[in-house]
């Protein structure tokens, strides 16, 4: 429960330049051309009744490109920690490192609109990153409460400490004292039983082409989804609304997602390809519609129908990955794969300043982004219903390709 709310915490930082570096309605006094900061100060005039770092240093015109700058280091921060911190929960914890994984990606989704709610209340910019930030020191100390993986301890021979996580998750859950008793694990794996490294995932070319086919996807998917995500503060229309709305068009997009990849007529590749394309399309299409049609015309629902797919596209792929790779390259194949999604994360933050070309260019750019890494997918085996090789001598092995054929012909 306290990583969901975490995740919350985590869906206003990602947010937090959309309001902070929302950029009002503004006129400046045409009777010559600014020459100066100072003098830039007293000819501009902002309409809307709120601040960011926009009216604070008048990031506009040819300092504009500094608010993208600003989302673009977050994210690069995000890939820093990610080469950095994922090596140091393997060898001190995840509970150190405060990382064993998402329970849902539904709460990151709730706490969009949360921040909408936080900037509609909170005004003035610094106030607001106070507010934003300030659970960060609660979820810090929180943190401590949190028990350690048991399946790390006991892979590193801590097998009473383990024994004593099972017991207080079950007891959480309303579970008698179990009657527990963990084989005596041998600690640390010898040489030869370590999991081989990211350089086998371009070494076998079983596996060359398909890391870099989801290497771009997960790129996708991060690039267009931050990309739309953040170009909510650039809709027409109430600044705080859209960009609720930009999180609480995700929620149906879950449930949704489940629903397709179980089924034997769609499965996990068909379902990301539609919703790939889908989201390409509905990017594209805003280009045909007019900025001042109604609600069901205008490029804002469509961009919203977007994010909702590209988010379904999202939910899937870390489970689809999961399963392309067998157990021993698991790690490796999904830590590559999210470095590439970060790329897509530093990029996307300047995409919607393209704008200025036309209000189409930001929406084109996602759209093509979107239909190019859909039918890319279809490159990609399905997993449904198939059995998950162990190890590369699995992905090779002719027992192997003659039980996914036997789970082929029985789902068909």
């Amino acid at each position: 429960m306290a990583v969901s709310y975490f995740k919350v915490y985590v869906a206003c930082q990602s947010m937090l330049i959309v309001l902070v570096g929302a950029v009002p309605e503004y006129h400046i006094d045409q009777e010559g051309i600014p020459t100066s900061r100072a003098e830039l100060a007293k000819r501009i005039h902002f309409a809307d009744n709120f601040t960011s770092i926009v009216t604070e240093w008048y990031l506009i015109e040819q300092e504009a490109y500094k608010v993208s700058l600003a989302s673009s280091l977050f994210f690069a921060g995000l890939l820093i920690g990610n080469i950095t911190f994922g090596p140091l929960s393997d060898k001190l914890g995840r509970k150190p490192v405060y990382i064993s994984g998402s329970l849902t990606n539904l709460t990151f989704a709730v706490g969009i609109a949360v921040y909408a709610l936080l900037g509609y209340c909170v005004r003035e910019w610094r106030y607001l990153a106070l507010v934003s930030n300030t659970p960060g020191v609660i979820f810090l100390l929180l943190s401590f409460m949190l028990p350690e993986s048991p399946r790390w301890l006991y892979s590193q021979g801590k097998t009473a400490e383990a024994e004593d996580v099972l017991q207080y998750i079950a007891f959480g859950n309303g579970k008698e004292r179990l009657n527990l008793k963990l084989q005596p694990s041998a600690g640390t794996l010898r040489k030869d039983e370590l999991a081989p490294g990211i350089l086998n995932l371009v070494k076998h070319p079983v596996l060359r082409w398909q890391t870099i086919i989801l290497m771009y996807i997960w790129y996708v998917c991060s690039f267009v989804y931050y990309g739309l995500t953040l170009n909510a503060g650039e809709l027409r229309g109430n600044l705080y609304l859209n960009v609720a709305l930009s999180g609480l068009v995700e929620v149906p997009a879950f449930p949704l997602c489940m629903f397709f990849i179980e089924k034997s007529w769609s499965g996990r590749r068909k379902t990301m390809t539609c919703f790939l394309i889908f989201a390409g399309f509905a990017c594209i299409f805003t280009m045909f519609l007019p900025t001042n049609a109604g609600l069901l015309l205008s490029p804002t629902l469509l961009a919203l129908c977007g994010k909702m797919m590209v988010s379904a596209a999202f939910n899937i792929v870390y489970i689809y990955t999961s399963e392309l790779y067998p157990t021993v390259l698991r790690n490796a194949g999904l830590g590559v794969c999210s470095m590439s999604c970060r790329f897509g994360g530093i990029l996307a933050p300047f995409v919607p300043s393209m704008k200025s070309l036309s209000p189409s260019v930001p929406f084109v750019v996602f759209g093509i982004s979107g239909l190019s890494a859909g039918f890319l997918t279809l490159l990609l085996p399905e997993t449904l219903n198939k059995p998950i090789a162990e190890s590369i001598e699995d992905l090779q092995s002719p027992k192997y390709q003659v039980l996914k054929n036997e789970e082929a012909e029985q789902t068909s």
